[in-house]
């Protein structure tokens, strides 16, 4: 049976044995126009890395997605719906649920349930579900297809060559710090692990805040966003809307950072990212989804993110040297 990547209990992220690495050298999932999906949940981190990738790199018209619904049924996991706004039915198979999917690999499937998918129409298999590879893939096998090209303002490689030592040691910081530590610190079964947990995740965004100060995206150097920003951006987006209040991470505010709210705000209107994001299945998925520590499923009806909109002046480095 094949396992899935997940965060359990604990906070810790269970790695996906769906690993397929589509390429021109690939016997089965090469790359081509048209044949792969994506499935994907706005309100989970992990899809949001994905499919702000797919519009950064323009692919669009080569990769079509499907949105499943923010209230999940852990009976089934994740379902799709004509009816919920800013979702859709499963474009490929029709199907009613995400887990319909994993079961096309494995009839008798009843793992985790996860998203994103990347999936191949043509054989009608899973190819991947772990969204870093999938971003790598997305970056670099479809450039063929994609309606930006090197050379133009638009285009984005996400993992030059010339930064992947940089990127691959940020990534491997901000993953347990950041992007899992908001889950390890608001899935703490104590105080003394809550406390420990909180202090892990506000002191790399400390760390992160420092460095803000001098380069104006996370790779020294880099004058383009990589794929370390979108990490890092996937969970900042949902800091103050979510994590703020259900996580209990609560000690300080993005906003309330200099550099790092600029950034987010930088990130944030870029009209590829903007496009992504959707508070409102945010909310929903996370504070119906871990009901573990919010039982009666309440969501806020706060907070107030139109900083969000307000100018940014990120391009003005010089001002910090």
């Amino acid at each position: 049976m094949a396992s899935t990547n997940y965060i359990d209990k604990q906070g810790n992220y269970k790695k996906s044995s769906y690993r397929e690495i589509i390429s021109n050298n690939h016997p089965v999932f090469k790359p081509e126009n048209n044949r792969y999906h994506i499935y994907h949940s706005y309100g989970c981190p992990f899809s949001t890395r994905v499919l702000i990738t797919l519009e950064l790199k323009g692919l669009n018209d080569c990769i079509d997605n499907s949105v499943a619904d923010y209230i999940v049924d852990k009976s089934i996991g994740w379902a799709f719906t004509k009816t919920t706004e800013g979702c859709t039915i499963d474009k490929v198979n029709n199907f009613k649920s995400v887990k319909e999917i994993y079961q096309l690999n494995d009839k008798n499937y009843n793992g985790k349930i996860t998203l994103p998918i990347l999936f191949d129409k043509k054989t009608n298999v899973i190819v991947n579900n772990d969204s870093s590879e999938i971003m790598r893939m997305l970056n670099k096998e479809f450039n063929e297809f994609s309606n930006k090209k090197p050379g133009n303002k638009d285009y984005y490689d996400l993992y030059p060559i010339e930064y992947q030592e940089s990127i691959n040691e940020i990534n491997e910081f901000i993953l347990p710090t950041i992007n899992l530590g908001v889950y390890k610190c608001g899935l703490a079964n104590t105080q003394q692990e809550y406390t420990d947990k909180c202090n892990i995740v506000f002191n790399a965004l400390d760390r992160i805040e420092d460095r803000l100060k001098r380069d104006r995206y996370l790779v020294v150097g880099s004058d383009k966003i990589t794929e370390s920003d979108i990490k890092l951006f996937s969970t900042l987006i949902r800091f103050d809307a979510a994590y703020l209040q259900l996580f209990k991470c609560n000690k300080k505010q993005i906003k309330e950072y200099p550099m790092l709210s600029n950034y987010v705000r930088e990130l944030y209107q870029i009209k590829e990212i903007n496009s992504t994001i959707n508070f409102h299945h945010i909310k929903y998925w996370l504070f119906t989804f871990f009901d573990q520590v919010n039982p009666l499923k309440i969501v806020p009806i706060g907070p107030d993110l139109q900083w969000l909109n307000e100018s940014h002046n990120r391009h003005l480095m010089s001002k910090y040297y």
